[in-house]
């Protein structure tokens, strides 16, 4: 059995589970009926005293924009965790042992699960994507160009591989399905304060705003939200650059560390590093456990 074959038989398990595949969106719904009720109108209107002479409209495109850029950051982790609800069962009901008489290398078991984790992360992640550009079509604003749509998956498919080796060495610690539950609850109600997706880090002490920066969920959120809000940004500064900066600043699209400002490369040099070390530390720690 190879960890190709693993991972195609726990995807079938995962999306057979259509409660499952509701709940590991849960978060990002939470996030939404947040906006919808009353953080979206507190953000139009604390813009709206910033820039006078910007429309409703292009403040509200702009705000959809970064909401949908933290919808879609956190969809790459908690829907890669969530598919490793698959491993966890295995593991309570015993199944490994019968994965150990099968030709298959024991380090290929949890590449198993971390690809069929990476996989649910980025198609379920699309989907949260395609509903974004339809949304802004049906509110007549302009959706993201074909190069930002290119970009925009690129970093998908970046913070989902290092966001499902994080979860994969983090399950493995893990026996049971109430402990994956409460883990999952945890995960789901952090992450969006991590990653500063429900409040813009620019509300925050410059303390906690230099600690979430220097974590990869405000990273990989960072990476996001640049493709999201780079054309309502322009059009809501007027291409001002001054009053862009401020506001990438503001909105962790662009984000330092203390005097040390965050690139590109490095967020995903950061993420790389995080998926070669944690997919390695994984396949150890599986080895280990199942001997």
């Amino acid at each position: 059995m190879s960890a190709w074959i693993l991972a195609r038989r726990n995807l079938r398990i995962f999306f057979r589970d259509r409660a499952g595949v509701f709940f590991s969106l849960l978060s990002a719904l939470i996030l939404i009926a947040l906006y919808a009720l009353f953080l979206g109108g507190l953000q139009v209107d604390n813009l709206a005293e910033r820039f006078t002479n910007a429309s409703t409209g292009e403040i509200q495109a702009f705000v959809d924009a970064w909401v949908f850029a933290g919808i879609t950051m956190i969809t790459t982790l908690t829907t890669g965790l969530a598919a490793l609800s698959v491993f966890v069962e295995d593991s309570a009901s015993g199944r490994f042992k019968d994965f150990l008489v099968s030709p298959m290398r024991r380090s290929s078991i949890i590449f198993g699960y971390m690809i069929s984790s990476f996989v649910v992360a980025v198609i379920m992640t699309a989907v949260v994507v395609a509903v974004s550009q339809v949304y802004t079509l049906l509110r007549g604003d302009e959706p993201m160009t074909p190069q930002s749509l290119l970009l925009t998956a690129a970093y998908v498919v970046v913070a989902a591989a290092a966001f499902s080796a994080v979860s994969g060495f983090v399950v493995t610690f893990l026996t049971s399905n109430s402990a994956f539950a409460a883990l999952s609850t945890i995960v789901g109600t952090i992450i969006g304060f991590l990653a500063g997706a429900y409040i813009p880090a620019g509300t925050l002490p410059v303390a906690v705003v230099n600690v979430m920066n220097a974590l990869p969920f405000a990273q990989a959120a960072m990476l996001l939200r640049q493709p999201f809000t780079g054309e309502a940004a322009q059009a809501l500064t007027s291409g001002n650059a001054t009053a862009e900066a401020a506001l990438n600043e503001f909105y962790g699209i662009a984000i330092s560390v203390g005097d040390l400002e965050v690139s590109n490369g490095f967020a995903l040099a950061e993420l790389a590093v995080l998926f070669a070390v944690f997919a390695v530390l994984s396949a150890l720690r599986l080895a280990k456990r199942i001997r």
